[in-house]
């Protein structure tokens, strides 16, 4: 028989720091709204590299714990009652980032000709007119997801999904603001793969690196399609975890 030690069974450093972290923000150590410690405090407190903290951190940014904002750190995320296994869901979690907090760059903002797998999500013929934005997250030196946004044209006109900016609000809070459209439900799909030439040229990364892929349906609450948006995520940089009572 083998005996396995009980570190092999141990989670990976980031999933420790995630899991720390969590847990002093439940005691009340890190209230609403405050900053977390800086990256180079965190690598001394966890004794770990600055890649692994960053990871912990894009990770607690992908469930909704924690805002970042780049040049000024990692903030607590306010949450309503009962919000929070909604907030783990990374398809909610992207429509409310805000771009201009980030390091980014819109790798591109314009219309063009649904396909028939978007038309379909979109419920809209193919061939006809959707609106594309498509930006690129980065920490420190490397790309850390690639988000692809896609809505029918006459959906985007009036807002700024097509200008090639950062927006200075989430997604979701733009259009509630511009077009008085109420994003109310999402259906998700998650799914590991390998990139496309396209997506590992800006991932930077190879076309065998193992990458996760979120690919959202978002509905008015009319249930009518209102975005599309395609998630890539490099494998090594993220894993997505849930948690629920039983």
């Amino acid at each position: 028989m083998v005996v396995m030690s009980s570190e092999e069974f141990a989670p990976p450093k980031y999933a420790q720091i995630v899991q720390t972290i969590r847990q002093k923000i439940a005691d009340g150590t890190y209230p609403p709204g405050s900053l977390l410690p800086s990256e180079t405090q965190l690598v001394r407190e966890f004794k770990v590299s600055r890649p692994t903290v960053v990871r912990a951190l894009q990770v607690l940014q992908l469930r909704g714990v924690i805002e970042r904002e780049h040049g000024k750190g990692s903030f607590v995320k306010a949450a309503p009652p009962g919000a929070s296994n909604q907030n783990s869901r990374p398809g909610r979690a992207v429509l409310d980032r805000v771009e201009a907090d980030e390091n980014c760059a819109v790798i591109e903002a314009g219309t063009l000709a649904a396909t028939g797998a978007v038309a379909n999500l979109l419920d809209v013929p193919e061939g006809s007119t959707v609106m594309r934005r498509r930006v690129l997250f980065r920490d420190g030196e490397r790309p850390t997801d690639l988000l692809t946004v896609w809505c029918p044209a006459h959906q985007a006109e009036g807002t700024d999904l097509g200008e090639t900016g950062p927006l200075t609000a989430g997604i979701r809070e733009h259009l509630w603001a511009s077009k008085g459209v109420k994003l109310q439900h999402v259906v998700e799909r998650l799914n590991a793969r390998h990139p496309s030439a396209d997506e590992a040229k800006l991932m930077e990364v190879r076309r065998t690196t193992p990458v996760l892929g979120v690919l959202a349906s978002v509905f008015n609450g009319g249930g009518r399609p209102v975005l599309v948006v395609d998630l890539v995520l490099p494998g090594d940089l993220h894993e997505l975890e849930d948690s629920y009572s039983l």
